[in-house]
């Protein structure tokens, strides 16, 4: 009784400490803490003043599309400055800088698009990963910035540059890190040694896409998943033997595929546009089963959806001016594929979820809060916050929004701020 006690103090110690490093700061990759677009925390919700959210600071920044990096009070900024492809560590409550690393870039967009880098850093303990542009995969020490190694993975395996650069963000796994490189010679998926830069293991003869990878249990396997420019693959993570492989991509080539795979359980939703359309897997024995499909239910171009109780959330069609259909929300009941409602007024979008909340930046920097509700979509708030040109996934820690349009890094005070 007494050894259960102390057990018992030991798991509440634990799991406060967890809960309370969450709540001070924690979304350390793309897509959050757990990859997957959810708040860790409901304290991002409060109402919000008529105008918008507080802004308590911003910043001018270079290019890019690259989302933020937090943990604790520190944030980890990717952007390109004149021809050198930069790392800034900033102090989360003043935009003060703390560190910088910086090193040459020559990428130049075909489409005259922006020529910053696409992929989010992630940190792992006391280091920071960072995929650019043209493949310079860079190690930088998260306390001072300091490089540890680098990897230029267009020389070094031959990775493409795809139609927009390269764009996977970069997924760490105990001493690993995982990209999707989409290189020559097996080279389509390599781990990497977090503290050297070797190459642990290679897999996949794949070209990459624009979809970055996420790590899972299914049917009582770890995986890595990778959606690449012709499957759905899963990998083990420790040695990167094939699990399973399931077909999945646009029917044209001149596309790209952008969402990340969605897991729940030993369940898994891919979506992608140019033909593709959604699909509901069920893992078993190893094997993907497919339960619905269909090209009009829930086509993602570059956001990833979100998952509530049963139903999915996600912006459907393609994004680019012109283009048909246009984008709208979606909701989706997984059982059966069904489209429960359908919001157009958003136009082009990223989803995320905070409890049984929807928030909502949209491309023209319009700013929802909304209920994950299937019986319709229900804004409680709704207001134009920040300037258009919103491309970038939001960030969210210390009860605050982190964003960046086009050429400024934004910090809006959104729920209860954390100290």
């Amino acid at each position: 009784m007494k050894l259960f006690r102390v057990l018992l103090v030991l798991f509440i110690l634990s799991s406060a400490t967890a809960t309370q490093s969450l709540r001070a700061g924690e979304w350390p990759q793309f897509l959050g803490p757990n990859r997957n677009g959810s708040v860790p925390s409901d304290e991002v919700i409060a109402t919000w003043p008529k105008e918008g959210p507080k802004i308590l600071w911003s910043k001018s920044i270079g290019q890019g599309f690259s989302s933020t990096a937090i943990s604790g009070k520190r944030l980890i900024l990717f952007t390109r400055e004149g021809n050198s492809e930069v790392i800034r560590c900033l102090d989360t409550e003043t935009a003060k800088e703390l560190w910088s690393y910086s090193y040459p870039t020559a990428y130049s967009d075909d489409f005259g698009f922006d020529d910053g880098p696409r992929s989010t850093p992630c940190i792992s303990g006391d280091k920071v990963f960072n995929y650019g542009a043209e493949g310079i995969l860079s190690c930088v020490d998260f306390s001072t910035g300091k490089k540890i190694w680098s990897v230029d993975a267009k020389k070094d395996f031959g990775a493409p540059k795809g139609f927009f650069g390269i764009g996977c963000s970069p997924l760490t796994d105990g001493d690993e890190v995982l990209i999707n490189i989409g290189g020559r010679d097996g080279s389509g998926v390599v781990a990497f040694e977090q503290a050297t830069g070797k190459v642990k293991w290679k897999s996949s003869e794949d070209q990459a896409s624009y979809s970055s990878p996420i790590l899972a249990t299914l049917d009582g396997k770890k995986a890595a998943l990778f959606f690449t420019r012709k499957n759905l693959i899963a990998l083990d993570p420790a040695d990167g033997k094939s699990i399973f492989q399931f077909p999945w991509h646009p029917t044209m080539n001149a596309s790209v595929s952008s969402a990340t795979p969605l897991v729940i359980g030993d369940s898994i939703f891919v979506s992608a546009c140019y033909g593709a359309g959604a699909a509901w897997l069920q893992i078993k024995d190893s094997k993907p089963k497919v339960l619905w499909s269909g090209e009009d239910i829930l086509s993602n171009h570059y956001a990833t959806s979100v998952y509530k109780d049963g139903f999915i959330y996600g912006i459907h069609g393609r994004t680019d001016p012109g283009t048909s259909p246009e984008p709208s929300l979606r909701c989706v009941d997984v059982k059966t594929g069904k489209v429960q409602w359908e919001e157009t007024s958003l136009g082009a979008a990223s989803v995320s979820l905070a409890g049984d909340h929807l928030i909502i930046v949209t491309e023209a920097g319009e700013l929802a809060d909304a209920a994950a509700s299937p019986s319709g979509f229900k804004a409680s708030q709704r207001m134009q916050a920040l300037p258009s040109h919103i491309r970038s996934y939001p960030a969210f820690a210390h009860g605050c929004l982190f964003i960046r349009s086009k050429d400024k890094l934004f910090c809006l005070e959104t729920g209860k701020r954390t100290k």
